[in-house]
């Protein structure tokens, strides 16, 4: 399928490594123009290198999306290097976790700040260029864990949850001006994040860390964890012209964990 994506312009946010990255490639693969952003030059620019071999063309702007000043800038920088925006997928953001009892309230807030604040932030700076081409296609990386709260996750599972209440809002905003604005849950994906936060219990428990990555995809209904580039297709896909009729929604990559209906 011709995703119709050569020459549209897109941010990835968090597009340094893992789904962002894969994200930015899948994006590149199709022809568009891609600035990733994310915290690390070093990075960013292996990923523009890769992005630019892919087939697209790539640009690099290292930012803390916390800022609004930075945030701003990354959305003006892209316009003036490419012309205008046509695409945002935001992919930057993680929270650490910790048990409800002894949960500081400032961590939370750690969490939000990024993740369900810039998430927004990004899309109030990019909708204005979209609505001057009555065209535009917001993808936002949530996260299982927004419907999937526990007591160890609250801060997690909360920006999430912020995060699709803000997509279906958008959604209602803007889908008259020919901007589509999405969601896409993956659960555990094998990403270096996911080896990191894997690799202490591993090390308790004196085992491998690939261990337990494969028993913890086995419990999954789909029998393993996804991949990023699995990810990515999906928002690739939501980021394209044949998607076309689809708003606020939440699409669930969660090897059929979520038990909820629908």
């Amino acid at each position: 399928m011709d995703l119709k994506l050569r020459g549209k312009r897109a941010i990835v946010t968090g597009g340094s490594r893992g789904i962002g990255r894969s994200c930015a490639l899948a994006l590149a693969r199709e022809g568009a123009r891609v600035c990733v952003t994310a915290r690390s030059r070093d990075l960013l620019d292996e990923v523009v290198r890769e992005i630019n071999a892919a087939g697209g063309e790539g640009h690099a702007a290292a930012a803390d999306l916390v800022s609004p000043d930075e945030c701003r800038r990354v959305v003006q920088g892209t316009a003036d290097a490419f012309g205008g925006i046509d695409i945002l997928v935001n992919c930057a953001g993680a929270a650490r976790g910790g048990d409800i009892l002894e949960l500081p309230a400032e961590q939370i807030d750690e969490g939000m700040a990024l993740k369900a604040h810039g998430y927004l932030r990004m899309s109030q700076l990019v909708i204005p260029y979209m609505k001057e081409n009555r065209w535009g296609r917001i993808v936002h990386i949530a996260g299982s864990a927004g419907t999937s709260p526990n007591r160890g996750n609250i801060p997690l599972s909360l920006a999430n949850i912020a995060v699709l209440n803000c997509t279906r809002a958008l959604s209602d905003a803007v889908s008259g001006d020919g901007i589509l604005v999405n969601a896409i849950c993956p659960g555990m994906t094998n990403t270096q994040r996911a080896r990191d936060l894997q690799q202490a219990e591993a090390d308790r428990q004196g085992r491998d860390v690939e261990e337990l990555l494969r028993e913890a995809g086995e419990k999954l209904p789909g029998g393993r964890i996804a991949e990023p580039e699995e990810i990515a297709a999906v928002a690739a896909f939501l980021a394209s012209e044949p998607c076309s009729y689809v708003f606020g929604t939440a699409v669930y990559m969660d090897g059929g964990e979520r038990r909820g209906t629908p």
